[in-house]
């Protein structure tokens, strides 16, 4: 069966298409925004906040090149604060709220995906978040902020 468009969609994938990122399609980034948590809906971020992705779209797209590695999955994007509230784990002040970070699966593994976020991040490609576990997060907050398992 068909998803059921969310409120917007056809604009926001519209946004994303037009960044021009090599490998990331906006289907992929609009997945995890029909996720639900203990009976909680996620959305898609408010138009004021579409701005803020393109930054981490182009990391994860850099980091993507770079590893020459496919992106299996994005398992979170933006979260409504609703959302954010049911996600195990999550920062109450998660950067996922301001449409500035990325969870992502890649196919060579979160070990090998955080060292090529660590190295981009060292060259200067953003400055941000880079956490490591099942899944690598990298997020444009502006300040460097490491965290995990490597």
């Amino acid at each position: 069966t068909k998803p059921v468009i969310l409120p917007n969609e056809t604009n926001y994938a519209a946004y994303l298409s037009g960044l021009g990122l090599k490998y990331i399609r906006p289907h992929e980034v609009l997945r995890p925004h029909r996720n639900v948590r203990s009976g909680v809906a996620n959305k898609l971020p408010p138009k004021t906040l579409w701005k803020h992705m393109a930054p981490t779209l182009r990391v994860a797209d850099k980091i993507r090149t770079r590893l020459g590695s496919q992106l299996n999955y994005i398992n979170s994007a933006y979260r409504s604060p609703a959302y954010n509230a049911k996600c195990p784990g999550a920062a109450s002040r998660s950067y996922h709220m301001q449409n500035c970070a990325l969870d992502l699966m890649f196919d060579c593994g979160s070990e090998t995906a955080f060292a090529m976020a660590k190295t981009l991040r060292s060259e200067g490609v953003f400055r941000g978040g880079i956490g490591y576990s099942a899944f690598i997060h990298i997020d444009t907050r502006g300040h460097d902020s490491t965290w995990g398992q490597a």
